[in-house]
């Protein structure tokens, strides 16, 4: 019988002070990147009843499959079209993510992995702030974890439930991001097995119930595509016609990312991904390489899975060396890195500071400091950001942060608990608190600079949204999301005696307009790129400075 790692209570603490966060982080605006933009696409589904074509504001979109975007218009139509709606089955889904890593875990090592890798993912970086900025990567972890999971189940069991649960994982996986989240699991369970030396499971005829599975599960999606593109070979998307969609989701989309053929994704660094999981999956990134290392140091020893190892350090190396690198797509591999980091944290509590599993010492005290200066990383951070940069100016607003920071100082002091279950509690409490703060202070505070959802705030019930239009490269996903109106590109076709005409632009090009139009009324809203932020924007009496401003003005003429 395993020893708890901690009590079932203490877990029902830790998970709802997290659901908390999580909650908070529903009710953050939309930013102007993927999430305003994914949010839009949803829109033009709900607005439209069109639930085949994925539609943005440049025409035809050509890149993600559809769940997302369906799981939000579905969502609009229940709670209306907010920001909580968009991000709601992005949170749905985490939760499920972080039950599927739970059984994972407990099907590959016991219950107590189980729970704390749960708890671990729930508290990754990455995985807050994939509920915060919602895209993809919400749901495709989720998935990835749910396909995880059931494959294992399969190869241990051989039941055809597994398998269709594991066709089931696979195919949300990929009607969310493509072929990608067939490629992780698929990896994973390849090695499990000859991890168990268990080929014989290599000629199990109920691997190809799951392929017809799968192709059952996906074809909706598939059927899109060919609407959408195959029938119409007239359309062009990036300068390109006779687009065949199928083929584009099958296998297009995953060799264009491999291969860097995507704009602006590309990047020749490639230990970007080495160094950016260390905050990616703070506070536990650091204890996930001294497993990595521990793992291939023991190899021959084989005593530890083959399954979470070899996910993590064969994607881990082909996404170092391919053309696509974003810190968000390290998310897919994030559940397995959980279990590593809740296997040698368990195997070190049952055997006091000999690890079983590997046969080598694995020292506590050093994890406990590791993860105490990580701890105190994040509280000096949360201090400097809503201290210092964007000051909680409201008195109400500091008593959740100073009862959470009390609980942190409650773990760092209490005999109650021994230096291991510290070495969990306190950065846990830390992240708790650190994201607490961002939901509540950071966030509302940092969108006020953003210039689209500030506009349609001053502009609602004054200006009607379908009489705005854009200037020539101007963009605002989150107006357009909050206005609930369709990106419209001006032109001089659109102007018409006796209907108003309202035009969206950037300061910086006020004067190129002056030239040829006459402006009136006028709203205006500072503007500044959020997700890049810098030293002199995050200094207060320099952050106005560093900003544009977004501009809606009635045209005269």
């Amino acid at each position: 019988m395993n020893t708890a790692f901690f009590s079932r209570t203490t877990y029902l603490f830790l998970f709802s002070l997290l659901g908390l966060v999580y909650i908070t982080g529903l009710f953050v605006p939309l930013m102007d990147t993927d999430s305003a933009h994914h949010a839009n696409i949803a829109l033009h589904m709900h607005l439209t009843g069109d639930y085949v074509s994925l539609v943005d504001h440049n025409g035809d979109y050509l890149d993600k499959p559809h769940l997302l975007f369906w799981l939000a218009a579905f969502s609009y139509k229940i709670f209306g079209i907010t920001g909580f709606a968009y991000k709601f089955p992005s949170l749905l889904f985490t939760i499920i993510g972080i039950y599927s890593t739970y059984r994972l875990a407990k099907a590959l090592y016991n219950k107590e992995v189980g729970k704390l890798a749960a708890l671990m993912l729930a508290t990754g970086f990455a995985i807050i702030l994939a509920n915060n900025d919602v895209r993809m990567d919400a749901v495709l972890t989720a998935c990835i974890a749910i396909a995880s999971w059931q494959l294992v189940g399969f190869i241990q069991t051989k039941k055809w439930i597994n398998v269709v649960g594991a066709a089931l994982g696979l195919a949300l996986g990929f009607s969310t991001k493509g072929m990608i989240a067939v490629y992780i699991p698929a990896i994973g369970a390849f090695f499990y097995i000859l991890h168990r030396k268990d080929y014989k499971c290599f000629w199990n005829w109920k691997w190809l119930l799951l392929l017809v599975l799968f192709a059952a599960y996906i074809s909706p999606v598939l059927y899109c595509y060919y609407l959408q593109f195959n029938l119409h070979p007239e359309k062009i998307v990036r300068g390109k016609n006779h687009i065949n969609g199928i083929k584009f989701i099958l296998l297009n989309q995953s060799v264009e990312r491999f291969g860097g053929q995507t704009p602006d994704l590309a990047k020749q660094d490639h230990f970007f991904f080495l160094h950016s999981f260390l905050w990616v999956f703070a506070p536990w990134s650091l204890l996930v390489y001294w497993a990595i290392a521990m793992r291939i140091k023991n190899f021959r020893r084989r005593q530890l899975d083959g399954f979470t190892t070899a996910t993590f350090i064969i994607m881990l190396l082909l996404v170092s060396f391919s053309g696509f690198k974003l810190p968000h797509y390290l998310n897919i591999i994030l559940p397995v890195a959980a279990v590593m980091a809740a296997v040698l944290i368990i195997g070190a509590q049952t055997q006091g500071s000999f690890h079983p599993a590997v046969g080598i010492r694995v020292g506590t005290k050093p994890l406990y400091i590791i993860q105490l200066t990580i701890s105190a990383l994040l509280l000096l951070a949360a201090v400097f950001i809503n201290g210092w940069a964007f000051p909680l100016k409201r008195i109400p607003l500091l008593v959740g942060p100073a009862l959470l920071l009390a609980i942190v100082f409650y773990f760092l002091k209490s005999s109650i608990y021994g230096v291991l279950q510290k070495a969990v509690l306190i950065p846990v409490a830390s992240m708790i608190v650190f994201f607490f703060l961002l939901n509540t202070n950071f966030y509302p505070q940092l969108l006020k600079y953003q210039g689209g959802n500030m506009l349609a705030n001053k502009t609602r019930g004054k200006v009607d949204p379908t009489a705005v239009y854009f200037w020539k490269n101007t963009f605002s996903s989150s107006f357009n999301f909050y206005t609930e109106a369709p990106y419209r590109l001006f032109a001089d076709s659109v102007l018409q005696a006796g209907k108003k005409i309202w035009l969206a632009y950037d300061m910086r090009d006020e004067e190129e307009i002056k030239k040829t139009y006459t402006l009136g009324r006028r709203f205006e809203a500072l503007d500044y790129e959020i997700t890049k932020l810098d030293i002199k924007f995050l200094t207060p009496e320099e952050r106005e400075s560093q900003c544009s401003k977004m501009v809606l003005a009635e045209l005269l003429n």
